[in-house]
């Protein structure tokens, strides 16, 4: 691995940061973005035994800020449930906007690393044609220099390509996750408005 790192020459360093950083962001929102870990299903029975034992409670509404981000959207809505309907549900839609913005987090710089990387790969094979124009002189050609100059611009332009694909793999699914974990979030608070104010059922 390292004698590839040398024959792509120095346009490689910054494909690899951008490799460890996108890994990096990969195994962080694999581990955060979990359903049980989100939006777990137990949660709205639990509240609402809760809240029929003994309302709303300020050590209730601290666990669940503190539970998950749907236990914040929760927690938002049971601030107002003696108010309306409509201003329970602006409430809460409130918090959800704020959980779903976390729950993107470093989705762009994955985006940005998917995006980028064959670019960067590009730049490297650039770099490695001007080696290979710079090895040719009116008397000849430096075999050597020859080699390098093609070695980087192989090298660099498959790098790139090798960083961006599952960049950009994973960008897309954990873009979908994200949907499909605030539509979950949004129909159980939903839920959660309704039965509270007596319009539906458990």
């Amino acid at each position: 691995m390292l004698s590839l790192i040398q024959a792509a020459g120095w346009p490689i360093w910054p494909i690899i940061i951008a490799s460890i950083v996108a890994v990096a962001i990969i195994g962080e929102r694999l581990w955060s973005l979990r359903l049980r870990v989100v939006s777990p299903k137990e949660l709205l029975p639990r509240v609402l035994n809760e809240y029929r034992r003994n309302g709303v409670s300020a050590d209730m509404m601290v666990r669940l800020q503190n539970h998950s981000p749907l236990g914040q959207v929760f927690a938002a809505g049971l601030k107002n449930v003696d108010s309306s309907r409509e201003v329970m549900k602006e409430t809460i839609e409130e918090a959800g906007r704020v959980v779903a913005h976390e729950l993107d987090r470093y989705l762009t710089t994955l985006g940005t690393i998917a995006s980028l990387s064959p670019l960067m790969g590009l730049f490297g094979t650039l770099v490695g044609m001007i080696e290979i124009f710079g090895a040719n002189s009116p008397t000849g050609s430096n075999p050597a220099q020859l080699a390098y100059g093609i070695s980087v611009a192989l090298y660099n332009a498959a790098f790139g390509i090798l960083v961006a694909i599952p960049s950009m793999i994973f960008y897309r699914h954990f873009r979908a996750k994200v949907d499909a974990l605030v539509m979950d979030m949004e129909l159980q608070a939903l839920k959660l408005v309704e039965i509270m104010h007596g319009e539906r059922q458990d």
